[in-house]
């Protein structure tokens, strides 16, 4: 590697600022008379996002590159299988060095906290244990090809609601205990070379101005040696961010950010020196990585990775009901109905969205194997009510046929990144099909696609259902094989799928704003609040079918009694007592018995997946650390077990145990805060109806902030499009902004991808207007509309129109781009 120190001594100030943002929209700035090369980033990450170069400076999510798209991460996580989050990443790793990216953007691991999120099919799971194992397996198989990662979106990002100025408001212990560990994990086992810091703020510090966050957690407690990278147009004070330890932001604004910090370190708001340790951090990044491109995979099979997406997705799909329907028999003639059984949702809307080298649809396959079939599409695939003559078309068209595949779930404008779900349901024209194939008596095996848990008002009445997800380019040739029995079920879901939506602790308090959201159900997110208050749900936790059965048996802890320190390994067996061969997700729980502080019933604490042939039986050992036992403990500031007995829990889901035994543990005494005098509805969930303010507050150890819509004279760059509209000229551009927004997209771009752009557009805060439009609108013309907006028309006219005619800045581009 270059020597970095003595690079950086020979720098010039608008030197290491300038090596401090992007060049463009995917590249770092080559600073050519210092030997500084230029580094390529890309969107995953199911799949390289490359987008071709005469759009590298559009961001307007131009046409890219062919490449391999792979199951989406909700698909992946449902597979319980770190050695296939491995393989995805490896594979991915070697179209990265053919297309000469040297950075993936992703994975996800935030946490699930709300079904309405519309990322959510790009994010593992609502546990954060199985969430950090999966990415740390999938960091480290990617780097281990010398591709870099960028872990994301770090933190607390739980929805695209205001996505850009909202402020997260949580307590101490729900950050550590929920949103942190899964990034906590993947740094500790994997050190991505880059973590992408989100959009929102935490507790009313922009994620990209936080030192808490990024440094004194990441940095000094978790030892995290790589840059933090904003997400693109996450970047708020630049100075500040240089303080916070931001490293990287994305995309460039043509030098704005750049002059900002040149003028801080020259006014002395921070010193050089502080600038000198982010300069050398991305030196050593920007080194790194040109390094690595010495030793990259040299040849690309796309086809051989077509064909493992194929066998990721029969590893995530979810058998969810079969009353016998499935398998199908081989040979016999198939009634398809459902458009997406042709038109395939294969992967999710947005910044992920991969142009695939080869597509497979469910009905491209019984092509390509001549399969004797008929298909009927049922319904419109862009729309939501019932098309009467599409609808009596496909009833005839399998009017002879006993059983029938019926094609549903969630289309792209239902979910995608850019905008939240409005609530659980599918399409009322694909509940119509179902309803309609079952009132004339046909046998109905339902293949659900879609991101994230759906309300299914037939379940009961339906055969079969097999949840394929997003399951990739392959899923189609996947979703035949599981059909007809080649493939053995085994995934499970890694998310509650909830009754209904208002079930959802955070329901009341998802889509707050425009200021704040209150995490106010704190720890209780998913299968520990379900579970905990003892709700009913469709589809718990850690659930799955197979075409086989697996008994669990011989249940042994390493020690009846153990220090804080010792840990704890856990042995059972697990037989495959069905007549085909199969694999089984075996699930470690564990509960503390009797607790000071408020704690779920129970928390995921390891897993294992064991192939098992028809009759075949294995004894499995899972490790528990001190972790596994602990919380976080606000006053003490760690990490807190509590002496007493332990739970150990083994499950096929979180509300299937088959297995339990009782450890009991002794630690150290500390303080434990106890809340049930203050905060007694954590305690009584089974009873709770609401999260009280004044019990949230007790977590908080503050008063909640009061949200209100702004008014003249509250403009600031915090602001987004959305709220400008207190003067003519605000209204005028907000229109303009939704508007015209999708015209940059590709001719032929989705309804979706139209919405999230358009939604976007109205989300975007005022100080992100220069970077997201690549610098052609300055600051001051933003200055100008804020005083307009807020009152100050002659005044706003003026800096407006200055920013318009003036002399406008050398742009970076013309300096470093070679």
């Amino acid at each position: 590697m270059a020597d970095v120190k003595e690079i950086l001594s020979k720098m010039t100030l608008e030197e290491k600022c300038a090596l401090c943002s992007g060049l463009d929209f995917w590249t770092t700035p080559p600073i050519k008379d210092k030997g500084i090369p230029s580094v390529r980033v890309s969107d995953g990450p199911h799949g390289m996002r490359r987008e071709q170069d005469k759009a590298a400076v559009a961001n307007a999510m131009q046409v890219s590159m062919p490449s391999t798209c792979f199951p989406t991460a909700v698909t992946l996580a449902s597979s319980w299988d770190v050695n296939a989050a491995a393989a995805v990443a490896d594979a991915i790793s070697e179209e990265a060095a053919d297309q000469g990216v040297d950075v993936v953007l992703g994975p996800g691991v935030n946490i699930k906290r709300n079904p309405l999120c519309g990322r959510n099919f790009e994010y593992f799971s609502e546990d954060p244990y199985l969430a950090g194992e999966l990415g740390a397996a999938y960091v480290n198989a990617m780097q281990k090809r010398s591709v870099g990662t960028s872990l994301k979106h770090y933190a607390v990002n739980s929805q695209e609601y205001r996505r850009m100025s909202i402020s997260s408001e949580l307590d101490e212990r729900t950050l550590r205990e929920i949103y942190l560990p899964a990034f906590e994990n993947t740094v500790k086992k994997a050190q991505p070379y880059t973590i992408m810091c989100s959009y929102n703020k935490i507790n009313g510090v922009y994620a990209a101005d936080n030192k808490y966050v990024l440094s004194d957690i990441l940095r000094d407690e978790w030892g995290y040696k790589g840059i933090v990278v904003s997400d693109w147009g996450a970047t708020n004070d630049r100075a500040q961010g240089i303080l916070a330890g931001m490293d990287l932001q994305m995309p460039g604004d043509e030098g704005t950010g750049d002059r900002d910090v040149a003028e801080a370190v020259k006014s002395g708001k921070i010193t050089e020196a502080d600038l000198d340790k982010v300069a050398e951090r991305m030196l050593e990044f920007i080194f790194r990585c040109v390094d690595d491109r010495l030793s990259r995979a040299k040849s690309c099979d796309y086809d051989a990775h077509f064909e493992l997406a194929a066998e990721i997705a029969e590893k995530g799909a979810v058998l969810l009901k079969n009353d016998g329907a499935l398998p199908l028999k081989k040979g016999e003639k198939l009634a398809v109905v459902g458009a997406l059984a042709k038109k395939m949702r294969y992967q999710g809307s947005g910044s992920s969205q991969i142009n695939p080298y080869k597509l497979m649809s469910f009905t491209d396959y019984l092509d390509e194997i001549k399969a004797d079939y008929v298909y009927a599409e049922g319904y419109d695939v862009d729309g939501d009510k019932t098309d009467k003559k599409r609808l009596d078309a496909a009833l005839n068209a399998v009017k002879d046929a006993e059983i029938v595949l019926a094609f549903v779930g969630l289309t792209d404008v239902f979910e995608s990144e850019g905008f939240d779900r409005e609530h659980l349901n599918i399409p009322a024209s694909h509940n119509d099909l179902i309803e309609s194939l079952l009132a004339a008596g046909k046998k109905v095996v339902v293949v659900l696609s879609g991101g994230s848990p759906m309300i299914l008002p037939w379940a009961d009445k339906v055969d079969a259902i097999l949840n394929m997800y997003l399951a990739g380019s392959a899923g189609g040739k996947a979703c035949y094989k599981l059909l007809v029995g080649d493939v053995n079920p085994s995934g499970k879901l890694a998310e509650t799928f909830p009754k209904s939506l208002d079930d959802n602790p955070a329901y009341k308090y998802y889509h707050m704003g425009p200021q704040t959201v209150e995490y106010r159900e704190g720890i209780f997110v998913g299968y520990r609040y379900f579970d905990t208050a003892k709700k009913v749900v469709a589809y718990p936790f850690g659930y799955g079918l197979s075409y086989t059965k697996f008994e669990y048996s011989d249940l042994k802890l390493s020690s009846k009694e153990i220090d804080e320190e010792d840990g704890l390994t856990v042995s059972f067996t697990v037989k495959n007592v069905g007549d085909r061969d199969g694999e089984e997700i075996a699930q470690v729980y564990v509960k503390d018995v009797e607790s000071t502080i408020f704690r779920e019933e129970k928390a995921l604490k390891g897993f294992v997946k064991v192939a098992l042939k028809a009759g075949e039986e294995k004894t499995v050992d899972v490790k528990l650390d001190k972790r596994s036992f602990a919380f976080y403990n606000v006053e003490a500031k760690d990490w807190t077990v509590e002496s007493g007995d332990f739970e150990i829990i083994v499950g096929a889901s979180s509300r299937d145990v088959r297995l339990t035994d009782v450890v009991k543990v002794n630690a150290k005494k500390v303080a434990i805060p106890a809340y049930k005098d203050t905060a007694a509805v954590y305690y009584e969930l089974d009873k709770a109806t609401d999260f009280p303010a004044k019990d949230f507050e007790t977590l908080l150890g503050r008063a909640l902030i009061e949200n209100h819509k702004l008014v003249k004279g509250e403009i600031g760059y915090d602001s987004t499009l959305a709220d400008i509209g207190t003067c003519w000229i605000g209204k005028f551009l907000k229109w303009a902004a939704y508007t015209f927004s999708s015209a940059v997209l590709p001719k032929g771009s989705s309804a979706a991808l139209k919405k999230m752009v358009q939604m976007g557009a109205l989300d975007m805060p005022m100080r992100n207007v220069a970077a997201m439009t690549n610098g052609m609108v300055q600051r001051k013309v933003v200055d100008g509309l804020i005083k307009r907006c807020n009152g100050k028309p002659f005044q706003g006219i003026g800096t407006l129109l200055g920013g318009l005619l003036g002399k406008k800045p050398v742009k970076k581009s013309a300096i470093y781009k070679a």
